[in-house]
This record gives C-alpha cells, sequence and structure tokens, in this order.
C-alpha cells in the first residue's frame, strides 16, 4: 500500500501518470458526498479494519496499540474499504488523529487491492488531537478505494487514536498560491565582482523602471532602469531586468529595489562558491552503502553501515538474481544509494561518477580540495577516494568469467519491493536482487572505468590496471551483445532506467578507451560511430540516457591524438553558442527551452549540464561569453528564478530542504535530518507525476511545477548524478 518513489521509474507509469493531470474538470454544482461510513466511530468501529489488533473505543475515538519492532509503515495499518472514488474529482480528506509525541503516522487514500497504487498521502507528526485536513483531486475511477492510516515502523510500542474520519467528493478544489516573496529575484548566495550581474523584476508595466542597489547599510551605492522583456514563457511572467554589472564593489548585504519592491539580500564575492564546490562533493559521502557514517565527520547525519548483512538487513554480501536471471551471487557491497531509496543502479553510476572525475580532470584545485571523509589524509585526493567508493561497486557488478554474459554488467541492484518513508538504510528488511545483465549498464562501466584507469595511474597503479582490465572485457562482452536492453516493466521496487538507444554509450565508451589507451582499435570505433559527427547537443546535453556529449566532451578536453581533434571541440563550442542563443532569450537567463514549455523530470540537472557545455566553451576558446553564461545560469539555481528561492540546500535566504528521501526525512520524522547543505533538487517538472503534486500544482507553467515537500518525488528528489553537475559547475567557477 504504497506508491513508487524513485527518481525514474518506469515510463509506462510515467505516461499513466501524466494522463491521470487531463481529466475533465468537475461542474461547479456537483454535491459535496461523505464517502467514509462511520468515521465518527458511533458505538463500533465498524466497516474500519485493523492489522493491529482490536480497537478501542476511548470518549467516541478509535484506538489501537500499535506494536513495535516493525520496519515498514505498511506492517501495522487501520483503515476502511471499498471507498468510491471518480477521476478528475476533488476530495476532502480530513479526520482528527493524536499519538505519542513525535509518532508519525502515513495517512492515506489509494487503491485498496493489488497494486495499492497511492492517490493521495500525507505523513503528519502527532502529538496531542488535532485536526488535519487537504484536498486532493483523484487521478483514476475505483469501487475499491482504501482510506488507511499505516502506522508501522517503530521500534517501540505506541498508542494511536484516530476520530471524524471524512472523505468528502465533490468539494471546491484548493488552490495552492506558492509563496514567492518580494517581486525583485537575484542571486541569494552571490555574484562574482568581475561577473555579470543580473536580476529579474516581476511587474505589470510595460515600460522601464528605475532600480536602486543598496549596501548592508542601506546607502544606494548605484542606480539604473530595468530592461522591459515581456512575457516570459517558461513562467507566464510579465517581467524586466535589472543589470548591474558595472557595480564591482566586494559586500555582504546587498539588495535591489525596483516597482516598489526590494529583494532577498545578497553578497558580491569572488570566493563565494568555493564552499559550494566542498559542499556538493561532500553529498556524495552521506549516500555511501556499506559502511558507517560517522557522525564526527558528518554531525547530524551519523547512522549505522546499510546493507551489510546485519538483521534487518538481507544485504548485499551476496546477493542473488531475479528468479530466472542468474545461478549465482555477487558481493556488491558498497557503493551511492542512487537517490532517496536504497536502489543502486549501473547507469547512473557510471555518469555520476564520469562527471565527478571529468571535474578533476579539469579542474587542478580539485586536488587539494578536504572532504573530510574516512580516507582524508591518505596520498590520494579527496575526490579521487569519494569517487572510488563507487567504481569498485561499478566493477562488482561484472558478470563473472565463465557465467552467461561473463563480462557484462548487471544493470542494478534494489530490493524486491517498494519501502516508505522514512526508512534509514541499516533498517530496511527487504530482499535484495540483481536485474539483468544490460548493453547500455556493461558500456557505463567500461566508460568509467577507463577514464578511472587513467586518473588513478598516479596513485594506484594497481587500481588502475584492475579498472582498466574491466573496462576492457566489458567492452568486448557489450559488443558481443549490443542489444541487451533494461525492460521498460522492471519497476518494481526500484526505476526501470530503460533506455532503447545504446549508440551514444557506445561512442562514449570507445572515447574513454582511446583517451587512455590511444589504440586504434577504440580510435577506430570512435571515428566510425554515427554519434561522432552527429549534433549530440539537444535541448538538454546529456543524462544517464544520453551519453554521446560525454565522451564528445572528453575528445575535446583531456588531451588525445585523435585525427580531427579540431572538429571536435569546434563542435563542442558550437553546442555552447547554441546554449548561449537560448540563454539570450529566456528573461530569467536559463540555458534551456524544451520543445512545447514541457520542462522535463530534473530540469535543474540538465540546465547544470548544459552549463557544462557553456564552461567547455570557455576552456577550449578562453571568451569570456561563455563564462559569463555561466554565471547567469548559476543565477537562475540560487534564486533568480519564478519561484524565488534556491534549489540548492543551504544556500540562499530560501532554498529547499525537504527533498524527497528515506533518511533525509525531517519533514516526517523531526528525529531526522533535512538533505545535507549543498544538496541539489530536482527541480520544475511538468509532468509532475506523484499524486502529492498532482495536488498542488495541476495545470502549473513550467518554472511553476516544483514544491519542496518531501512527498514530491517528481519535483523534489535528489541524486547522485544531479549532484555531479552541481560539483562540476561549481569546480568551475571556484576556479
Amino acid at each position: 500500500m504504497f506508491v513508487m518513489s524513485l527518481w525514474e521509474r518506469s515510463r509506462i507509469i510515467a505516461v499513466v501518470a501524466v494522463s491521470a493531470l487531463f481529466v475533465p474538470a468537475v461542474p461547479a454544482f456537483a454535491a459535496e458526498v461523505e464517502q467514509v461510513v462511520n468515521g465518527g466511530f458511533d458505538g463500533t468501529a465498524d466497516p474500519f479494519w485493523s492489522s493491529s489488533g482490536p480497537f478501542t473505543l476511548t470518549g467516541g475515538r478509535a484506538c489501537v496499540d500499535v506494536p513495535g519492532g516493525t520496519v515498514n509503515k505498511w506492517d501495522v495499518a487501520v483503515g476502511q474499504n471499498d471507498i468510491d472514488l471518480v477521476a478528475g474529482e476533488t476530495y476532502r480528506f480530513s479526520f482528527d488523529a493524536g499519538g505519542d509525541a513525535g509518532k508519525v503516522v502515513r495517512a492515506i487514500v489509494g487503491l485498496g487491492a493489488d497494486p495499492y497504487t497511492t492517490y493521495f498521502e500525507q505523513s503528519p507528526a502527532l502529538g496531542e488531537f488535532q485536526h488535519y485536513s487537504w484536498t486532493f483531486t483523484a487521478p483514476a475511477d475505483t469501487a475499491i478505494g482504501q482510506v488507511a492510516f499505516q502506522l508501522g515502523g517503530s521500534p517501540d510500542p505506541w498508542n494511536f487514536c484516530v476520530d471524524n474520519v471524512s472523505l468528502v467528493g465533490g468539494v471546491p478544489p484548493e488552490v495552492y498560491v506558492p509563496d514567492t516573496g518580494p517581486r525583485v529575484r537575484v542571486n541569494q548566495v552571490a555574484y562574482l565582482p568581475d561577473g555579470p550581474k543580473a536580476a529579474t523584476v516581476v511587474t505589470s508595466a510595460t515600460t522601464p523602471v528605475p532600480w536602486q542597489l543598496a549596501n548592508a547599510a542601506g546607502k544606494v551605492v548605484a542606480r539604473g532602469t530595468t530592461t522591459p522583456r515581456g512575457v516570459d514563457v517558461s513562467s507566464g511572467q510579465n517581467v524586466q531586468t535589472i543589470d548591474f554589472s558595472r557595480y564591482t564593489k566586494r559586500g555582504t548585504g546587498y539588495t535591489l529595489t525596483a516597482d516598489g519592491e526590494t529583494s532577498r539580500p545578497f553578497d558580491i564575492d569572488a570566493k563565494a562558491y568555493d564552499k559550494l564546490r566542498t559542499d556538493a562533493l561532500k553529498f556524495y559521502y552521506t549516500q555511501r552503502s556499506g559502511i558507517e557514517i560517522r557522525d564526527d565527520l558528518r554531525p547530524g547525519y551519523g547512522r549505522p553501515a546499510g546493507h551489510v548483512d546485519v538483521a534487518p538487513n538481507q544485504g548485499d554480501g551476496a546477493v542473488p538474481c531475479q528468479p530466472g536471471v542468474c545461478d549465482y551471487t555477487l558481493n556488491v557491497r558498497g557503493g551511492w544509494y542512487d537517490a532517496g531509496d536504497h536502489g543502486k543502479y549501473v547507469v547512473n553510476g557510471g555518469i555520476s561518477v564520469w562527471e565527478v572525475l571529468s571535474a578533476y580532470e579539469t579542474f587542478s584545485a580539485l586536488r587539494k580540495v578536504d572532504l573530510n571523509i574516512p580516507e582524508s589524509g591518505n596520498r590520494t585526493p579527496d575526490v579521487l577516494d569519494e569517487a572510488r567508493w563507487e567504481l569498485d561497486f561499478l566493477m562488482s557488478m561484472q558478470v563473472p568469467a565463465g557465467k552467461p554474459y561473463a563480462g557484462m554488467a548487471h544493470h542494478k541492484i534494489h530490493d524486491q519491493a517498494w519501502t516508505g518513508l522514512p526508512l534509514l538504510p541499516h533498517l530496511d528488511p527487504q530482499r535484495r536482487e540483481l536485474h539483468p545483465v544490460s548493453t547500455a549498464a556493461t558500456l557505463n562501466l567500461a566508460a568509467s572505468a577507463a577514464q578511472a584507469a587513467r586518473v588513478y595511474k598516479k596513485y594506484d597503479r594497481a587500481f588502475a590496471a584492475r579498472a582498466l582490465a574491466a573496462a576492457r572485457t566489458a567492452y568486448a562482452a557489450a559488443k558481443a551483445n549490443p542489444v541487451k536492453l533494461a525492460p521498460e516493466s522492471d519497476g518494481v521496487g526500484g526505476g526501470a532506467y530503460n533506455d532503447t538507444k545504446v549508440t551514444d554509450d557506445f561512442y562514449w565508451a570507445a572515447a574513454e578507451l582511446f583517451i587512455t589507451t590511444g589504440e586504434k582499435q577504440y580510435q577506430a570505433d570512435v571515428l566510425s560511430s554515427p554519434e561522432h559527427t552527429a549534433d549530440v547537443f539537444g535541448a538538454g546535453a546529456f543524462d544517464w540516457a544520453s551519453t554521446a556529449a560525454a565522451g564528445r566532451l572528453d575528445l575535446a578536453l583531456v588531451p588525445n591524438r585523435l585525427p580531427g581533434l579540431a572538429a571536435v571541440k569546434a563542435s563542442v563550442v558550437r553546442g555552447a553558442e547554441k546554449y548561449l542563443a537560448i540563454q539570450r532569450q529566456q528573461p530569467y537567463g536559463v540555458p534551456y527551452a524544451p520543445a512545447n514549455n514541457a520542462w522535463d523530470w530534473g530540469s535543474n540537472s540538465i540546465i547544470l549540464n548544459n552549463m557544462v557545455v557553456l564552461a567547455a566553451g570557455y576552456e577550449i576558446t578562453g571568451r569570456s561569453v561563455y563564462r559569463n553564461a555561466v554565471l547567469t545560469g548559476l543565477d537562475y539555481m540560487f534564486g533568480r528564478n519564478a519561484l524565488n528561492q534556491s534549489y540548492v540546500t543551504g544556500y540562499g535566504e530560501v532554498s529547499s530542504h525537504n527533498q524527497h528521501s528515506r533518511w533525509y526525512a525531517r519533514q516526517l520524522d523531526p528525529a531526522l535530518p533535512n538533505p545535507p547543505v549543498g544538496t541539489l533538487a530536482g527541480g520544475p517538472n511538468s509532468s509532475i507525476q506523484d499524486p502529492y503534486a498532482q495536488s498542488k500544482l495541476t495545470g502549473c507553467v513550467a518554472q511553476f511545477c516544483y514544491i519542496d515537500d518531501i512527498q514530491s518525488w517528481s519535483t523534489n528528489e535528489l541524486t547522485i548524478n544531479w549532484n555531479a553537475p552541481l560539483a562540476w559547475i561549481s569546480a568551475f567557477v571556484a576556479s
């Protein structure tokens, strides 16, 4: 009785969820109808059921004793079945509840039979008896709906009481209006003294309006007039631009005033992003699987090692395949948890490691960054120690010699079934399974391991040799099995991460192997690939499913002797020009304009990856126009956007801090932390696939398709591959 909640899930599910958004409007005259029977518990609890023993009726309330020692929320539940729901109708779900202080109840409305799809959920922390109420729109018709309160997951017993349970249909939709603060939108962190400085003011004015820049003491230090930009398509707002680039004095607490509004404060500081460079990389330590996270190294984030074969974990030390897939087990301990769940995915791990190592290869200053991790103080740079934690896992996913598909990589490893929130990794009780091999996963392993072979050679020749051997073996295995695709339907317990096109992965792997070895066989594969001369820089430059640009960028930036290298570099510069032209057309300065204004899942990472291409243009040409474009794009991330908020936890006056995660879950359990400082939120997603976002954001325009709530996995998840471009770009800016 739960909903899937990983960053990327099967596209079948996504399509169904998206289609559910476009439902007919409920007539204004629809009568309000109560769907719950006996929600006031008048003399009896019937027809409510309980998996926790009988109800006790006390003072008109129904109470149950919740046993301790359970792990999942749904291990203990009370509820009522046979609830009628009508697609497109708005419902008010309300109840009075109380319980032991700090205990969290997962209140849901959903399907009362397999697959127990959740249509709406909330997870309030209980205490004194109080009233709760929300509205949502049902995405489907059913006569077998369910109202339930999931109570499990506590190590100790507690008492839960509920009354006045109600689900009323035909109510007016609740209009969600985000608090966007002052209409002057700025980079709430900092502008560089010698960089571009622009802000956006939302206004009804169509002619220029005056603006003033004030320092922390309130003294006006610069003034000018705005530039009207008309209606911004990505937000639907009429906006004007404030350009104060000429002001270069360092300082803190600056504000901009225009059209009667004053911005949130910001700094002008050349060193403002040095800390971000460290924080964006520190994110990975607390994503580690298979090791204790030490509280002395990450105060507030300490936890036992997850998935190391200590109960209730079933562990990653000897993981079997799904039934019928293989006859062996693998030790796949370690690696990074992919996102807000406990799964580990080779295709997402590969692109994440590549981008972290790409930053290391491009910016020498990363060699000296202190991440304060267990390996700190050895002779290897911290960033390489952290990346190796994932690389060792990636290589452990390779099929052993002598077995079918030897040398290929299993696509992923995760729980047999979905788990709920919150759930610390060491408390996950689910059986773990290896999923079938895939060509894409095998080539991700080949590419990242080949890159590692050259990067780590200076520090650990044995590891570098092992990585190169794994890369060669994987590449050969992929060529022998070029169309082993991850099935679209494999989305139970973890995301499918299916990908029907692998020519890009072949190109990327061949490029990395060639750069590392210089061998003719890999050179030939690079030059003969259709990706080599294609325009690989689309609306989004690259991600886990589109990797050709990763190969192109490394060929352009890492020294090698590929014939026609000038043309490769020129193609990257053309890509930078494309994103520069897009950015200039966007009043909010974002280098992203997807078709039909339909913003993608993880749009923030797409924007940052496009900025990587802009930065590469600067690295190749030295032209400041590309550097300035990166800095302007960074403004969007830190508050110069329609919602007037930073998407990086702990950066800016108002920042995302309730990202979807099972262990950074303070919103659900006050005993748990928010995500670490430097964690990137997914960002606006026009498809709003999760029920919570649908209840708040249906009909949203692009930039407004985001909500900072832990329930919104489609707009607000965190992932290893989203923090990777944040680390890359912050390293560029800090350099």
